[in-house]
């Protein structure tokens, strides 16, 4: 669990970040949701040490890890690993070696054959156990965003951040690469937060959403409650999407068939 504490962040007078409290459950796909401009890259750069809050704290499963000792930060950060939008794989290295290559970084301990025995492993995780030779420059967008996820979780990890993991892909590509995170995510119960203003990852894999609007936290809950949201921010951006208002359409249709028949069941038919 990753805790967030009045986390606030200004750049040359221009508050970006003005008091976050949030918490990133274990186990759950964690959607930072919002549109551009909102403050979820800010956020996201503070909690995992590459920007530092001006005020604030953030947790990691109990340990603070804002201002704490260096030895500390870099023991949580050996524990994260990351998604970067544009996949950022090496290209002079092969699908094999780009998944290495944080082993080789922050576990000198490894021997050669765990570190391929586990390259192996994650490629075979993601679908991509006969890729190991291939260049970047050879394997489509999607493969690339896998490559990604499988060096993330490389060294074990026990938190993921994604950012937009959906970015420049097909519809379907991004379903199968939200699936393949959420697989994931539930089954080494990693904490993963997902920066998005993807409304069909929201609909898909949102167990926890919290959504940003202007530098506040303005709602937080789950895919399930986040049609009957009351926050007139959250719906304008949520009823954006075609997606999102035919399902919203559904649900409210089968609704009033459901009160129909509680009233009277003859009335249903």
């Amino acid at each position: 669990m990753i805790e967030i504490h009045n986390v606030q962040k200004s750049f040359d007078g221009n508050a970006v970040l003005k008091g976050i409290n949030c918490t990133f459950e274990t186990g759950k796909c964690n959607l930072l949701l919002g549109g551009s401009g909102t403050g979820k890259s800010v956020l996201l750069q503070c909690i995992v040490g590459l920007m530092k809050p001006d005020i604030g704290s953030i947790t990691f499963d109990g340990t603070v890890f804002t201002n704490n000792k260096v030895n500390i930060r870099q023991e949580i950060r050996r524990k994260i690993g990351m998604l970067f939008q544009g996949s950022a794989l090496f290209d002079s290295m092969t699908v094999f070696e780009n998944t290495e290559f944080p082993l080789k970084m922050l576990t000198p301990e490894m021997t050669k054959e765990e570190r391929r025995d586990r390259v192996e492993f994650c490629l075979k995780r993601v679908g991509l156990e006969n890729a190991g030779n291939k260049m970047p420059s050879e394997i489509s967008g999607g493969m690339k965003k896998r490559v990604g996820i499988a060096r993330a979780i490389a060294p074990n990890c026990t938190y993921l951040f994604c950012d937009e993991p959906n970015s420049g892909l097909d519809p379907l590509t991004s379903l199968k690469i939200d699936e393949l995170i959420h697989e994931i995510t539930h089954e080494y119960n990693i904490t993963t937060a997902i920066i998005t203003h993807d409304m069909n990852s929201v609909v898909e894999i949102g167990d926890h959403i919290i959504f940003l609007h202007k530098g506040l936290k303005l709602w937080d809950g789950t895919k399930d409650t986040i049609l009957n949201a009351e926050v007139p921010e959250l719906k304008e951006f949520i009823f954006s999407s075609s997606l999102v208002r035919a399902a919203k359409r559904v649900d409210e249709q089968e609704g009033g068939l459901e009160s129909i028949s509680a009233e009277d069941p003859m009335n249903a038919h």
